[in-house]
């Protein structure tokens, strides 16, 4: 298990200057969009800055969904100003930025592909040092500040990839449920989805156990490595946090428990899925954001079209479910229950449509866009959409039950805990 030093509270952002100070920082590196650049969260990272003396310099042009030309003018800023610590306060794309940031000035001779996952890069393993980075996240989705895990849209084959290594992991994630107050509605539903589908892919996906064998030296073990003990424990509780509090978050801007609650909720499922991986929805979801044609999501301040991370991913989810039942239905059915389910008299053979329609009501409720076509595709961009995802299935960090072999006993195709299935010749 490798997860970063979590600190917790309302106005904890406040710390950050005195923590720099501790680590004996004298150049920062504060990374942040333009967006944030001029809300509070920012403000107050920079005011605990100038208050303990860290001289600092603010890199604000991080691209919501970064892609490989960004993270490479991010990484070209942080090269020529030598810092010696990286704060980043944002989302995803903001704390993912930071570490590729982070990694390649660390790392000054390496190509840019040296440490992308395989196939598209060579997945090489981190063995130089980095400087201390302390993510400040000001959403509750991608879990980021407890993972070595930095996503990016690699525009020459127009597909999402990644950089995976614990040793890319914040130092330090600060929690401030403050930050949360200054979401959005629909922010707060679509990095809410991301929450959702952490917990539920790491919950589901195939169990360490059963991958692929044990590493020859420690160093190339993989971030995500299946399901396990520690991991479902996170993600479980997760789940239940946003099945209580997500619809509130949504529907009340000043909802601060629901709102802390889901902030809260983010790290812990990025805990479990930072260790134990995300299978289909997050695999398909990447050409789902990345080949988007004019789609732009509500509530998102940018000059270009945009399908949210949490949104392609969760858009998926009740079709993806319906199918990874069959390898693991008491869980699915499990988390069909904790979503409000009735699942008493529930068929185990049933778990994924049971699973799919509780997903489904639960999205609506949220009024979620109503699949693939909502956000413009259409019937023939499903050849591209596959292709889009089936380089996922090679990075060793993605566990894309669709494309491994069957677990759990599997015989000629046919489950053990479900004898009166059988898999079709084709995923065979």
């Amino acid at each position: 298990m490798a997860v970063s030093n979590i600190r917790y509270g309302p106005g904890v952002t406040k710390e950050v200057g005195m923590d720099l100070k501790n680590m004996g920082a004298k150049n920062v590196c504060l990374m942040t969009d333009k967006n944030l650049a001029q809300l509070p969260p920012v403000q107050v990272a920079m005011d605990s800055l100038v208050k303990n003396g860290i001289p600092f310099t603010v890199y604000d042009n991080v691209r919501v969904e970064p892609t490989d030309a960004s993270f490479m003018e991010a990484i070209e800023f942080a090269q020529k100003g030598a810092f010696d610590a990286y704060v980043a306060v944002g989302g995803g794309s903001t704390m993912d930025t930071c570490k590729a940031a982070n990694l390649y000035t660390s790392s000054p001779h390496s190509d840019f592909l040296d440490y992308v996952s395989a196939p598209i890069g060579k997945g090489k393993p981190v063995s130089v040092p980095l400087k201390p980075l302390i993510a400040v996240p000001t959403t509750a989705g991608t879990g980021s500040e407890t993972t070595g895990v930095a996503i990016f849209d690699y525009e020459h084959l127009k597909v999402k990839t990644g950089i995976a290594s614990r040793a890319i992991k914040p130092t330090l994630g600060l929690i401030d449920p403050l930050h949360t107050l200054h979401m959005p509605a629909r922010v707060v539903a679509n990095s809410g989805f991301d929450v959702l589908c952490h917990a539920l892919e790491s919950y589901t996906a195939l169990p360490y156990h059963l991958r692929s064998p044990c590493p020859s030296n420690p160093i190339t073990r993989p971030a995500y490595q299946g399901s396990n003990p520690i991991s479902d424990i996170w993600a479980v509780h997760a789940l239940r946090i946003v099945a209580k509090y997500l619809k509130r978050a949504v529907r009340n801007p000043d909802d601060l428990e629901a709102r802390s609650h889901m902030h809260l909720a983010s790290a812990f499922a990025g805990i479990g899925f930072g260790n134990a991986g995300v299978h289909l929805c997050h695999g398909m979801s990447y050409p789902i954001s990345g080949l988007v044609k004019t789609y732009k999501a509500k509530d998102y301040n940018v000059d270009h079209p945009l399908v949210p991370h949490g949104l392609s991913v969760v858009l998926t989810s009740p079709a993806v479910f319906t199918f990874t039942a069959q390898m693991f239905p008491e869980r699915h059915l499990e988390t069909a229950e904790i979503l409000g389910a009735d699942t008493r008299t529930a068929r185990i053979q049933d778990a994924g449509p049971v699973l799919a329609d509780t997903l489904r009501k639960f999205l609506f409720d949220l009024d979620v866009d109503d699949g693939l076509a909502a956000v413009g595709y259409s019937k023939a961009d499903i050849p591209a959409l596959v292709k889009g995802t089936l380089p996922q299935a090679g990075i060793q960090w993605y566990d894309l039950s669709l494309l491994q072999p069957p677990p759990l006993g599997f015989k000629d195709g046919v489950s053990p805990c479900c004898p009166d299935w059988s898999l079709t010749p084709e995923v065979k």
